[in-house]
């Protein structure tokens, strides 16, 4: 089968962030999203035109929050930050508040309502016991390219920084009350679906349009976009999207994933624009680096290319900051990158609630209030 792949400007950008919704005092998840959809919508109908802004997810308990297509980080933060105070004008209201991580730390999975819509009732009756765990959350970037022949080999080159990311952004190690020992259960828990997980790799579009097709033939999709890939090309906009990391705690941190997922792409493109190819791992490779970066996070020991070298994850990022240094500039997000420093500096998500757990005698409603206050007001300066 043929499919189109739209026209985009190369490395403009967008972004997708996942917010659950607590109560400003226990903590839990509340199924409060229709309520915040229609006090957004109502109050800034602005949001609500031919691309929303807010969207609702699979559960009642959350909402995403999504930006137009800009060329800079910078743009799409701002664009994120407009939303999210309209969002935040009537969750205060209702004693809700914003939390992003990979999941929540204690809320039982199995009593989140799902949202009235015969798609998710679908994936629940398909899926079962796996797809009524999914209380989970993310954030994803999309970036443009500028020709369909593209979305392949870039898909191979951010494949090659899966572990990077992974590590990054995990924030997951609690599931039902208690630590799993994992960075990130999310990203073992999400593959667990139907077409999730890590994609395949193919050679060239016709490689992907063949898959699409098998997928449609058997049954196993009905629509393009149920191929839930952790990196995935997204034909109708024109855009490689990753979806690799675990829901990010602040703007700051999701700009600065938007910043490296950006300067990949745009340095996976130059090199195509000059004749180059994108190296690629075995697939055990690649699968072993999920499995290492889920457990170990920014501690975990990746391998790097197909001869097996292997290099601690944040090493290699620090190699990896300088190399991108003058893409960055060139696309406007120097500062957002050199954020990522602050990621490792500080610790990443998983780090920071284990603390916070540790600080408050195990009382993981601590850990959910604490991210909730830093959605809110951000890092100090």
């Amino acid at each position: 089968m043929r499919i189109d792949f739209a026209p985009s400007k190369q490395s403009t950008i967008g972004m997708e962030w996942e917010l659950a919704l607590v109560d400003r005092h226990g903590a839990e998840l509340v199924s409060a999203a229709p309520d915040v959809m229609r006090g957004v919508f109502a109050e800034h109908p602005e949001l609500n035109a031919d691309c929303p802004r807010v969207h609702q997810e699979l559960l009642l308990n959350t909402v995403e929050i999504v930006t137009d297509v800009h060329n800079t980080v910078r743009e799409a933060k701002d664009d994120l930050a407009t939303t999210m105070a309209a969002v935040r004008d009537v969750t205060d209201r209702l004693g809700v508040e914003l939390f992003s991580a990979g999941s929540h730390p204690f809320s039982p999975p199995r009593l989140q309502p799902v949202t009235d819509k015969d798609r998710y009732a679908k994936l629940i009756d398909r899926t079962q016991w796996w797809g009524r765990q999914m209380v989970i959350y993310g954030v994803h970037i999309h970036v443009g390219l500028d020709r369909g022949d593209k979305a392949m080999p870039v898909l191979d080159a951010l494949v090659n920084y899966f572990p990077h990311f992974q590590a990054l952004s995990a924030s997951s190690p609690y599931w039902g009350g208690e630590d799993t020992g994992y960075a990130s259960q999310r990203a073992l828990m999400f593959q667990q679906l139907p077409t999730a997980g890590l994609p395949f790799q193919f050679s060239d579009w016709a490689g992907f349009e063949g898959y699409v097709q098998d997928m449609l033939t058997t049954g196993v999709i009905d629509i393009i976009s149920e191929i839930r890939w952790d990196i995935r090309p997204v034909p109708r906009l024109g855009t490689i999207e990753m979806r690799v990391c675990d829901g990010l705690s602040t703007l700051e941190e999701v700009g600065a994933i938007g910043a490296l997922t950006q300067c990949l792409v745009e340095e996976a493109s130059r090199t195509l624009d000059g004749g180059g190819s994108i190296p690629t791992m075995p697939p055990w490779h690649v699968q072993e680096n999920k499995w290492r970066s889920a457990r170990y996070g920014l501690d975990a020991i990746i391998i790097l290319d197909a001869a097996g070298r292997e290099q601690l994850v944040t090493e290699h990022l620090a190699e990896t900051l300088d190399r991108l240094e003058p893409i960055a500039r060139d696309l406007g997000c120097e500062n957002e990158l050199r954020d990522i420093e602050g990621i490792i500096r500080r610790g990443a998500g998983y780090q920071r609630q284990r603390r916070t757990a540790e600080a408050h005698g195990g009382d993981l409603r601590a850990v959910v209030l604490e991210e909730a206050r830093l959605m809110r007001e951000g890092y100090p300066a």
